[in-house]
């Protein structure tokens, strides 16, 4: 079996291996280097690989243009945009377009070895598991969790191996929703169930040491208030497509009376990633009144909603996230 490969898209060669610096964990990794899209696109018709991380603003063929190409012609392959100030609306089309996930330049030694992690996490997990769920047809299941991250882990998989069974989607269609379930189940946990702040999550991940974010999500769940709160999920997944339910028992939120952040806001520096993901990569989110249950709903034909200028009157709950 060969090695993960992940190829790297940028025209700055420095940036380039700034970032082959930060997801180098593994000896076996293999990673290859493209100066454009066009550059991309034929180093994938040679050797595939795993998962290809890029910018978004190269010359000839930009960081948009190559998700899209890849939608149509290697739509297994997921992709990780790297996004700047400035280029956030290109950013939400690139999600849009087939994107799996986005990382601000500006937080990229934090967050990307993790989003990457997860990434090929979910891939290998939809590349070996498929043929255990082949029969299945339809799938209705409920769960109540502690607030452990690592039963979150287990549940994706889980999700996504009843996805493939159904055969709702293409490998990286099931990516997708699965980032953003992800995305959703983190939320419930971390902000609603655990009360942590997005201040306070920003801090531990500064210091890029995953201890740091283990020590204050233990902590958390170790007082009176958090202990004993739960996180339910509610699925149902068919071949007509996938709905999740995820409630949290903490103390919601209440919906400002007018939106006061910028598009640009929820970009620069990672504000409200979570919702922005699951807005973007799933064709409904609907919290309930409270705001400590939100629904997420993914349709056969796998089609996406146009995520238009209205993002700010629906992101005034950002800070949650």
């Amino acid at each position: 079996m060969r090695p993960p490969t992940i190829l790297i898209v940028d025209d700055s060669e420095l940036d380039r291996r700034l970032i082959a610096g930060l997801i180098r964990t593994d000896a076996a990794l293999r990673i290859e280097f493209a100066e454009n899209g066009i550059d991309a696109m034929e180093q994938m018709a040679a050797t595939r690989p795993d998962l290809v991380i890029t910018d978004l603003v190269m010359p000839k063929m930009d960081g948009l243009e190559l998700v899209r190409a890849m939608r149509e012609q290697y739509p297994d392959i997921p992709v990780i945009v790297l996004t700047a100030h400035g280029n956030e609306s290109t950013a939400v089309d690139a999600l849009r377009s087939g994107a799996a996930s986005y990382v601000p330049k500006a937080q990229q030694a934090e967050r990307l070895p993790e989003t990457v992690e997860r990434i090929q996490a979910q891939l290998w997990a939809d590349r070996n598991r498929q043929h255990l769920a082949s029969c299945l047809r339809e799938m209705y299941c409920s769960y109540t969790l502690d607030n452990d991250p690592a039963l979150v882990t287990t549940l994706v998989d889980q999700m996504q191996q009843t996805l493939a069974g159904v055969g709702l989607g293409d490998a990286g269609e099931r990516i997708r929703v699965c980032v953003a379930f992800e995305q959703a189940m983190l939320n419930a946990m971390y902000h609603g169930n655990l009360e942590i702040s997005e201040d306070e999550l920003a801090r531990a991940r500064a210091t890029l040491r995953r201890e740091s974010l283990a020590r204050l999500v233990a902590h958390r769940r170790g007082e009176p208030s958090c202990r004993d709160r739960k996180v339910a999920v509610d699925a149902h997944i068919s071949r007509e497509g996938a709905r999740f339910v995820i409630r949290d028992q903490g103390h919601g939120f209440v919906p400002e009376t007018k939106a006061t952040h910028r598009l640009a806001d929820y970009f620069e520096g990672g504000r409200s990633r979570g919702l922005m993901l699951m807005r973007s990569l799933m064709d409904e989110v609907t919290f309930n009144r409270a705001g400590n249950e939100v629904t997420l709903v993914r349709r056969t034909p796998l089609k996406s909603q146009v995520l238009d200028a209205t993002f700010e009157s629906y992101a005034t709950n950002a800070d949650m996230f």
